[in-house]
């Protein structure tokens, strides 16, 4: 019996797996048992086809192919490469032995040729954590090299690789490679006009702040949510891989070049629960997820499904989202920035009289209570976007553009990397928005003038314990673009100043 080591994926968890290959007497026959999906149990054509375009038959006897552990669903058409290998060593075509040190995956397609398929960063982790090398398509080679230390084989064909072990080839160590950066990422100096939402978007990308735009059409909402990547820092090494693993059993990683931009995904609203959050019939990330450490930007929010928006919740708050079906529980990592932007009304000009329609405000009530109350609670920034002046329009360019902005937030995450940096592991804060607890007494206690301010506040705008506490972190990330080792008053001010208490002002009164 030939064996070979592969993989299964549970989010981005590798699984070991053994692709078990027997060789026996009886009726000719190809089985793959241990529970295979359509893509895998469809192998065996790919791999009889493919060893038939080298020149190699199948014995004429009864071929056994077993995925263990076969109580595992093995879904994915990487296990090609695993059961041909398999089958070459078990015809004595390979020498088994030199099979047992490696972690194999990869597509076959009918000619023998290797096609790129998902999920080889993280199975290059998880092959370096067990100290095996990895056999891979040629076209993944590049995101298997990041997991470092280990001999990674990227064939272009199967028959490059029978030729390697054979010794007539040598196949050479692949490259790690690094995705570009876009050449002409958007800029402020595009807006003219919408001072307030500029300031809101420097704080929202300087603490990781969660932001909604409400205004009329035509105001800049989405410009404005477009220029945000552009403030934002470049991913760490860290979170580059983290990030990239994400992708990678997406099947969206680019040529396996590793992700240095932090990601901005921008869903249409009529995306359903499993694209959002994720799951389908076969588990997959899904826009929460794919925006891991990135953005998330949801336009025209109250025409998402109600049940969409309410899964979101959950991720929002612990920073994962968890997928539970019959046969799978998965848990995908959902650190994002939520950016949402929305009109104040369907006809979106509820405070243009000469616009607005007839059924005014009423309207407007009916069309943002779409967005329950603790989705909007949990939404750090809230803020007005006007329609733009045509005396705005005619201005010169504004002065300052995204390279000045995008300075002062990379100074002020700098302050929150340095002063989060002596916590533990288990505790990792990135930015002032996932702060909690202990820590948000600690180190974002505001003095005695603003706590005074805080309180008073709170009473008034009878403020929940979460919308609490995210006046608190919004007021952190001011101080830290202040330079500002103390919460002051005029920091918690404004960071009130962001909390919603009626979106589109006192429509009760009308």
């Amino acid at each position: 019996m030939a064996r070979v080591r592969t993989v299964a994926f549970s989010g981005i968890d590798v699984l070991e797996v053994e692709a078990q290959v027997t060789i026996t007497s009886g009726l000719i026959a190809f089985p793959v048992v241990g529970l295979p999906d359509k893509a895998v149990a469809e192998s065996r054509e790919r791999v009889r086809a493919a060893l038939a375009a080298l020149g190699l038959a199948l014995p004429p006897r009864r071929i056994t192919v077993n995925l263990a552990p076969a109580d595992l669903i093995k879904e994915g058409s990487h296990f090609d490469l695993p059961i041909a290998l398999g089958l070459l060593a078990a015809m004595e075509v390979l020498p088994a032995e030199e099979l047992q040190g490696y972690v194999a995956l990869g597509e076959l397609a009918l000619d023998g040729s290797l096609l790129p398929v998902a999920g080889v960063l993280p199975a290059a982790m998880g092959a370096a954590s067990s100290g095996h090398g990895v056999i891979c398509p040629a076209a993944s080679g590049g995101e298997a090299a990041w997991a470092g230390g280990i001999e990674v084989l990227a064939a272009p064909s199967l028959l490059a690789l029978i030729n390697h072990f054979k010794g007539t080839q040598v196949l050479s160590q692949p490259e790690p490679r690094i995705a570009e950066a876009p050449p002409s990422p958007l800029d402020l100096k595009d807006i003219k006009g919408q001072e307030t939402a500029k300031r809101a978007l420097e704080v929202a990308a300087a603490g990781g702040h969660n932001l909604l735009m409400i205004g009329p059409p035509g105001s800049g909402k989405s410009m404005l949510a477009a220029r945000l990547p552009g403030l934002l820092p470049p991913l760490d090494p860290a979170e580059a891989l983290e990030v990239s693993m994400i992708h990678s059993v997406a099947g969206l990683l680019r040529e396996g070049r590793l992700m240095r931009q932090r990601p901005f995904r921008d869903p249409h609203h009529s995306a359903s629960l499993a694209a959002l959050v994720g799951g389908g019939q076969r588990v997959r990330p899904g826009e929460v997820s794919l925006a891991h450490l990135g953005v998330l930007f949801l336009d025209e929010l109250p025409e998402f499904q109600r049940a969409t928006l309410e899964a979101l919740r959950q991720p929002l708050e612990s920073g994962r989202a968890t997928v539970a079906r019959v046969q799978a529980h998965v848990t995908y990592p959902a650190r994002v920035q939520l950016v949402a932007a929305m009109n104040p009304c369907r006809c979106g000009n509820l405070d243009d009289a000469a616009l607005a329609c007839g059924r005014a405000p009423r309207c407007a009530l009916d069309y943002q209570s779409k967005i329950s109350g603790p989705l909007f609670d949990r939404i750090d920034l809230h803020i007005d976007v006007p329609a733009v002046r045509p005396a705005d329009l005619g201005l010169p360019p504004p002065a300052e553009g995204s390279a000045q902005v995008a300075a002062r937030v990379a100074a002020a995450r700098a302050r929150q990397t340095a002063r989060y940096a002596r916590l533990p592991e288990n505790r990792r804060i990135r930015t002032n928005a996932e702060l909690d607890g202990q820590l948000l007494d600690e180190l974002a206690a505001p003095d005695s003038d603003g706590k005074r301010l805080l309180m008073d506040a709170a009473e008034r705008l009878h403020l929940s314990a979460r919308g609490y506490h995210r006046v608190l972190r919004v007021a952190r990330t001011l101080a830290d673009l202040e330079a500002s080792d103390a919460v002051r008053r005029i920091h918690v001010a404004e960071a009130l100043s962001y909390r919603r208490v009626l979106l589109s002002g006192d429509l009760a009164g009308r």
